[in-house]
């Protein structure tokens, strides 16, 4: 593809109808890309059918964008960017659910947290299916392991230490290392391990009934070592969609959530690729193949409206007359008398191939 035409291309890119935008901006904010992305969405769920165990996580996707809901977290590498919620399967690492983070939302009920609305949202098409979903501290809570344990779905994540949930004894700090407390409601596990002697992690699980710990020196017990096999779906997956990413510098968001969006689709792609051929193939190479057969339709197209161009020889400059060559492929401006047996362009000594006649574009 030239140059050129990719340029103009990226200028005029648009994925809606801008005559009608301002009108779907002011109850929706994703109003640019909304369409595209609920197409993507909605075939990343129907396509797979994950395994027992789905991890739920943020993921920042880098931008410097204007737009009103882009995000700074610190604790990031790259600081600024648009904010995801993505709901990953643990063993594939295929992109089952993911919401975008567009600030307040007026549609949630008002005495539910942000963190539950987001968990219930991401787990709606898998529920009901005897899964387990593994969060972090920010998602967490009692209230939410009981609205999934009706549904059939249990969960396993950190507790933050200033959540209600956690008993007044279970607070203090001052423990011996490598012991464990465990407290039981008829809904949920929590228990309390002290990884060093003032640090305890909270572990919230309405999968374990009974907490045992292992034969190590550390004695850690089993909601613990569980999670830190589950935790890592969403994180693993962020790091193989940057390994191979069509991101570029960009002034518009929603080229942005565009590129990924692509990255996002093309993990999925190799993932479903090797779940339906039986076939183990590097990530690398899948992608190679999958941009060359993309391609191959407009390269077919292409050739087709060359071919159907009249193949009629144009007539040769008079004797003594002289124009400059058209290819200029290894020449600047030199002089050519005959023209290419192919395309009909002049075509000096320089530029052209062994007999017959060709220019070095129609090799």
């Amino acid at each position: 593809m030239p140059r050129n035409r990719f340029q103009d291309i990226m200028q005029h890119l648009r994925f809606d109808d801008r005559s009608t935008r301002s009108d779907r901006a002011k109850t929706d904010k994703f109003a640019a890309i909304s369409s595209v992305w609920g197409s993507f969405v909605t075939n990343c769920i129907t396509c797979y059918n994950p395994g027992l165990h789905i991890t739920v996580d943020e993921q920042l996707f880098p931008s410097k964008t204007r737009c009103c809901f882009l995000q700074y977290i610190a604790s990031k590498p790259d600081k600024f960017g648009i904010k995801f919620w993505v709901a990953c399967d643990l063993k594939s690492k295929y992109i089952c659910n993911v919401l975008p983070y567009l600030g307040k939302d007026p549609n949630r009920p008002s005495g539910e947290r942000l963190s539950e609305n987001v968990v219930m949202r991401l787990m709606e098409p898998f529920l009901d299916k005897g899964r387990n979903v593994t969060t972090d501290n920010f998602f967490t809570s009692l209230s939410l392991a009981q609205k999934l344990l009706r549904l059939k779905t249990t969960i396993l994540g950190t507790v933050n230490k200033i959540r209600r949930e956690i008993p007044q004894s279970a607070r203090y700090k001052d423990r011996n290392e490598f012991t464990t407390q465990v407290f039981s409601t008829s809904a949920a596990t929590l228990t309390a391990y002290a990884a060093k002697r003032k640090k305890t992690v909270y572990i919230l699980s309405s999968m374990h009934s009974v907490v045992q710990t292992d034969n190590t020196t550390k004695r850690k017990p089993n909601t613990v070592t569980l999670y830190n096999t589950t935790k890592c779906g969403v994180d693993v997956m962020d790091q193989m969609v940057r390994e191979y990413t069509v991101r570029r510098g960009t002034r518009r968001w929603p080229v942005a959530v565009f590129y990924n969006m692509i990255d996002m689709a093309a993990l999925n792609a190799h993932v479903l690729y090797q779940a339906c051929t039986g076939t183990q193939e590097r990530r690398v190479d899948f992608l190679v193949e999958l941009a060359r057969e993309l391609a191959n339709s407009h390269m077919a197209g292409k050739k087709a409206r060359k071919e159907q161009l009249p193949q009629t020889q144009p007539s040769t400059p008079s004797p003594g007359k002289r124009a400059t060559c058209q290819v200029k492929h290894k020449c600047k401006n030199n002089h050519a008398t005959v023209r290419c047996v192919h395309c009909y362009r002049y075509t000096c000594g320089k530029c052209k191939l062994q007999i017959p006649w060709q220019c070095q574009d129609c090799e």
